[in-house]
């Protein structure tokens, strides 16, 4: 798997200066990100927990994303990582709440949306940031850029606060 670039350490810690709690919502990492955080000592002051929702039922049924979105936008789409964000959040009672969704592939990629296509989103509790990203390689590194760039994006959130 690829190398993470983003400092954990120092996105836990600063989550607990500011007394904040994360939650995360995964369908591409499939579990990557809530790992990468729980390697933290200390990351229990901060992390409440994450749902790996692979499937479109568990987007729609435990992170309550709108099947409207599903059908209108696919699983692998702006609104879809917002809502995911959003409902991880509310789910989970945290502070933030980070979501990404992509295809890892090798295979998966549709016109519009080749293999590495990724979006991410963070829900805070003032603003809601989401990017579209497009990553190489394969599938772990896929997984690790999506995990790295989630992250960072979460960090800076964080800092903008």
């Amino acid at each position: 798997m690829g190398t993470v670039h983003t400092d954990v350490n120092e996105l836990v810690a600063r989550c607990a200066r500011q007394g904040g709690t994360l939650a995360v919502a995964e369908s591409c990492t499939g579990g990557l990100i809530a790992h990468l955080i729980t390697n933290v000592p200390g990351a229990s002051a901060v992390f409440l927990g994450g749902v790996v929702a692979y499937a479109n039922e568990t987007k729609a049924g435990t992170l309550h994303v709108p099947q409207e979105l599903l059908a209108a936008h696919g699983a692998v789409s702006e609104p879809v990582a917002l809502a995911m964000a959003t409902g991880v959040r509310r789910l989970l009672g945290a502070d933030f709440g980070i979501a990404v969704t992509g295809i890892a592939g090798p295979g998966g990629g549709v016109p519009g949306k080749p293999v590495g296509t990724v979006y991410l989103s963070v829900a805070g509790p003032t603003r809601e940031r989401t990017t579209r990203r497009m990553f190489t390689g394969d599938r772990a590194a896929v997984k690790a850029q999506t995990a790295d760039a989630a992250l960072a994006l979460l960090l800076e959130s964080m800092e903008s606060l």
